[in-house]
């Protein structure tokens, strides 16, 4: 089964917390729920113990879907991961969740708003096979908890083109599994239903975002920051860019559990409710066009 959720992102920002900082927890989830979403996943606004947390979303008869962890598996081993990833793990099975979303964020620039994505680190040659064996060892000690390792390629990171992501699924083990993200596969270079065909084995979370051409031309030609491109728009929610949604899924024959629809946008100028309710009515149809639901 299919389940269809929102990052809480598209009403108060993380890398960003002035945008919507002043937006109550309470708005997120009641227009989350008037929307037609089934959950949410982890925004900073969440409280982070499994019973606060679940009595915040009980009265809007939402689930918890899952939260991002930044690893830094550059740093340090495995073993000293899983101890730093404790409370987040804690928090995730007392929710009962299915996956920890993960991604490489020790050298990242995507946070940092006068870093131009030109300047992202790139993963050298003879560092791959040291970074493959620990994210494999950090899945398997997640998968000896019941949670699976959904790695999360994104801008400004190691692992952010095609080739990027290909090599990841290449070079891990099984316990590593893909969150295919069609906004940052799209930006990065690649095409997410080649990425669905290629790797729907091992997807196990997807995130749905739009992206806006002219924006991301403008950004690319002007060697923008993550974050500024976002200030600009970049991204929107599916069906209001130019993604095909439908190919997507119908690459992902079979596919069980969350879509999540997450467009960071600025919500001043993207009203939250609005591109909520858009994006949820277009997951919806693109879904059932590639017979899904």
């Amino acid at each position: 089964m299919i389940r269809i959720g929102i990052n809480p992102i598209t009403w108060s920002n993380d890398d960003m917390p002035a945008l919507g900082g002043d937006t109550p927890l309470e708005t997120c989830l009641r227009e989350a729920k008037q929307a037609g979403y089934d959950g949410l996943e982890k925004g900073n606004k969440f409280p982070t113990e499994p019973d606060a947390l679940r009595a915040a979303l009980e009265p809007f008869e939402l689930d918890f879907v899952s939260g991002w962890y930044s690893t830094a598996l550059l740093q340090r081993d495995a073993a000293e991961e899983f101890r730093h990833a404790a409370d987040h793990v804690r928090l995730l099975k007392g929710m009962g969740c299915r996956v920890l979303i993960a991604c490489e964020c020790s050298n990242t620039v995507h946070g940092t708003m006068d870093a131009p994505l030109s300047t992202r680190p790139v993963l050298p040659d003879a560092e791959w096979p040291r970074f493959a064996a620990r994210l494999t060892a950090f899945a398997e000690l997640l998968a000896a908890e019941g949670l699976t390792l959904a790695y999360h390629h994104h801008m400004g990171t190691v692992v952010q083109t095609e080739a990027e992501i290909d090599r990841l699924m290449r070079e891990t083990g099984p316990a590593v599994h893909l969150l295919l993200d069609t906004g940052h596969a799209t930006w990065g270079g690649a095409d997410p239903a080649a990425l669905a065909r290629r790797h729907r084995e091992r997807i196990a979370h997807v995130h749905g975002k739009d992206i806006r051409p002219e924006k991301r031309a403008q950004a690319d030609r002007e060697d923008w920051s993550f974050l500024r491109s976002v200030l600009n728009g970049v991204y929107t929610v599916p069906g209001d860019g130019h993604i095909d949604f439908a190919s997507v899924f119908r690459a992902l024959p079979g596919y069980e559990g969350w879509v999540v629809v997450e467009a960071e946008q600025d919500p001043a100028v993207a009203n939250p409710l609005d591109y909520a309710t858009l994006g949820h009515r277009n997951m919806v149809r693109f879904l059932g066009e590639a017979g899904l639901r």
